[in-house]
């Protein structure tokens, strides 16, 4: 159980806005479903990176570095402030594959957030587990093309200071070191900086969604592709494709991190 405080909309406008869809009177932003219902440990029970060691309600895998995917989610009702909400999880599917940096074991966690009203988000939680990182590990390829070659009907260019990532792990209650510990993040797991959250991403990708449909999306999915870092400014894009909304988040020189697809219907 949480409950939306008015605490935690305005900080979670402080950190988005002006990139957050207009609503109506009273509801919560959209994207504040990803602060709800954190895994809360106490210090001597979190791990080296900063999450709970033994990931609380997730499978045991034996890959250390979790990362979040992305994922899939289906409006039903507006999450409003002062709701008290209720989520309601289940593991969907455990899978491991071989990638180019290793072994990798991908668990998919369902989620229902529900208030007195009844379901108002049904979320699909991809997670994956990676080898622990070493200096010759194979870095992961970028999917590169020159900036503006994909036509896009809405942008947004976004600086990614670190005060941002610090406040959006705060507001979510995320210990991830590699959010907010530097030396962490590039001298234990070799990132070129600190790591833009996926669920922040996501969030600007979905209220850039619901501004371009008119109203929140009824279905939206994404899929991280490539690290964002800090400092980087990170361009927030969106273009029709039929019926759907293509959206994608890309770094200086086109580099694209992040993927989604949204739909009115």
């Amino acid at each position: 159980m949480d409950l939306i405080t008015d605490r935690l909309a305005q900080s979670f406008r402080a950190i988005f806005e002006p990139h957050l869809a207009p609503l109506a009177e009273g509801d919560a932003p959209l994207g504040i479903h990803w602060c709800l219902s954190p895994a809360i440990a106490p210090m001597a029970a979190l791990g080296e990176d900063g999450h709970p060691a033994k990931n609380l309600h997730l499978p045991p895998v034996p890959s250390p570095r979790r990362m979040w995917a992305g994922g899939a989610i289906e409006h039903h009702d507006a999450l409003r402030v002062g709701d008290q909400t209720r989520r309601v999880s289940t593991i969907g599917d455990i899978n491991r594959k071989i990638g180019r940096s290793g072994e990798l074991w991908f668990v998919t966690v369902n989620h229902d957030y529900e208030t007195r009203r009844g379901l108002a988000i049904r979320e699909r939680h991809e997670i994956v587990y990676r080898e622990a990182a070493r200096p010759s590990s194979t870095p992961v390829v970028a999917h590169d093309a020159p900036t503006d070659a994909r036509p896009r009907d809405r942008s947004w260019t976004i600086a990614m200071p670190p005060t941002l990532l610090f406040r959006y792990s705060a507001v979510s209650f995320n210990g991830h070191r590699i959010h907010y510990d530097h030396p962490y993040a590039t001298g234990v797991e070799f990132y070129d900086g600190l790591v833009v959250h996926g669920p922040l991403q996501a969030t600007l990708l979905l209220n850039l969604a619901s501004i371009q449909l008119g109203a929140p999306p009824r279905r939206f999915s994404c899929r991280g592709l490539v690290a964002a870092i800090a400092g980087k400014a990170l361009e927030v894009c969106a273009a029709a494709t039929g019926d759907d909304i293509s959206l994608w988040t890309q770094g200086p020189g086109g580099t694209i991190h992040m993927e989604a697809k949204a739909s009115g219907a």
